[in-house]
């Protein structure tokens, strides 16, 4: 069951840049504080909090709020490398139990203004949820050049370890 957290990102985030946190704090600290306040309202549950960040030249990405905000941001991003730092943590009873962190690097082509609008045309505003305005799945896969790094950590859950993790505690079969 997905259950929204409503903690205000932008007050942690602006609190963790002035700090000068790395992309991997902040991400971690985001998917804890959202585990933590689900955690508060299912005591004796386990509750998976994750966060995605997106990082270039030291610059976070947030998710873009319009279509034209996704346009900017993918050309700033167009022709260069970037991150997506993802953090998974398990918390039961408000308790830390499990946590990871997971980076995958990815170029984008330098495409032309033409494949632009008709990504983005294509795509619509589903594309609003990602950071960096883009989706792998589907026509996105067509923006990039290299990208290292596992398929779900790109799409912002890092499954793999957790699956491994829910195997270790007994709550999937070996």
């Amino acid at each position: 069951m997905a259950v929204a957290s409503d903690v205000d990102e932008s007050l942690i985030k602006t609190a963790e840049k002035t700090k000068k946190s790395s992309s991997s704090e902040l991400a971690l600290i985001l998917a804890l504080a959202k585990a933590r306040a689900v955690s508060k309202r299912y005591p004796y549950s386990y509750v998976l909090g994750a966060d995605q960040i997106l990082e270039c030249d030291g610059f976070f990405f947030d998710k873009p709020q319009t279509l034209n905000d996704a346009r900017t941001q993918l050309i700033a991003l167009r022709g260069r490398d970037h991150q997506l730092i993802n953090s998974l943590v398990v918390v039961k009873d408000n308790q830390l139990q499990w946590q990871h962190t997971a980076i995958a690097r990815l170029t984008m082509r330098n495409f032309s203004e033409s494949f632009l609008d008709t990504y983005l045309a294509a795509v619509g505003d589903a594309i609003l949820g990602s950071p960096g305005g883009y989706h792998l799945e589907g026509m996105g896969s067509q923006l990039f050049e290299t990208i290292d790094g596992d398929y779900f950590t790109i799409l912002g859950l890092p499954l793999l370890p957790l699956l491994a993790y829910l195997r270790q505690i007994h709550i999937l079969a070996d």
